[in-house]
């Protein structure tokens, strides 16, 4: 999956708190409607821990669909998070961007599509691993 358009988070967000309803939304049957709201949600709280060392990527391509991560999605990626065994990541191989899981046990980059096969970081290529993934946002509006 190739990224396209990187754009850092701002040092100093803004606050934007939305309400957060106490009662969590079933996918599956309904249930009665509850209008309590719990507490006021900030997003940049919540989905953004380390400004200063976050940034943000549009994911192309669909080499991560089976773990959620699709065409189109914005991706919330953090420098200074710990860059474990599993773990999705952008990595940089050659100058060339691209998001997978990280697997330190084979020395692997793996796509979570079986159309494409794994990415052997042997040390002959130039690996950077720029960070890794905290969050994916989709957009369920259809564009026009």
């Amino acid at each position: 999956m190739k990224l396209s358009y990187i754009h850092d988070a701002n040092t100093e967000l803004s606050q934007l708190e939305i309400p957060l309803f106490a009662s969590r939304v079933r996918a599956g049957f309904p249930s009665p409607a509850d209008d309590f709201i719990d507490r006021p949600l900030d997003l940049n709280e919540f989905l953004i821990k380390k400004p200063s060392a976050t940034f943000f990527a549009w994911a192309e391509g669909d080499s991560l669909r089976d773990i959620g991560i699709t065409h189109g999605d914005l991706l919330i990626i953090d420098r200074s998070a710990e860059r474990g065994h599993g773990a999705v990541v952008v990595a940089a191989i050659d100058g060339e961007l691209t998001c997978k899981i990280l697997d330190l046990r084979r020395g692997l980059l793996l796509a979570a599509n079986d159309a494409y096969p794994p990415i052997r970081v042997s040390g002959k290529e130039e690996l950077l691993i720029e960070g890794v993934v905290t969050h994916n946002i989709k957009c369920h509006l259809r564009q026009k």
